[in-house]
């Protein structure tokens, strides 16, 4: 009888140990107090093209907005190509005291091309602009 209590005393303590680490896991981010550094998943590009078509090479605006980058960090348009997305020689850099942007760009892909902003690891939302 002593050994079969042994084992049913161990496995409740045994139990109260998973369930306190477990709990501890949970409750740890609901006690940090906001964001002390700079942190990628606060961050957010906002992008909109202000043409949905445009002839080859016709120049269009891409604009938006950015909130959680570093101070001065440098916004790339960027284009999917054969499956890839490849950064265009379009950019500027945003400032918390100026975190909007335009860009002027012009494609020469015809067809509907993909287009994205990144900046310090951040991607905007895909828009897709039709060239012909």
């Amino acid at each position: 009888m002593r050994n079969a209590w042994q084992f049913v005393s161990t496995g409740v303590v045994g139990a109260a140990l998973v369930v306190a680490s477990a709990t501890a896991s949970f409750a740890a981010p609901s006690t940090a107090k906001g964001v002390t550094a700079w942190d990628p998943s606060h961050a957010v590009i906002t992008a909109k093209a202000d043409r949905a078509s445009v002839k080859a090479w016709q120049q269009f605006r891409i604009s938006g907005n950015t909130s959680g980058l570093d101070n001065g960090s440098k916004v790339t348009v960027q284009q999917k190509q054969r499956g890839r997305w490849v950064s265009l020689p379009i950019s500027t850099k945003v400032t918390w005291k100026k975190p909007s942007y335009s860009l002027r760009v012009k494609l020469g892909i015809k067809g509907k091309n993909s287009l994205r902003v990144v900046g310090n690891g951040v991607a905007s939302r895909v828009m897709t602009v039709g060239v012909r």
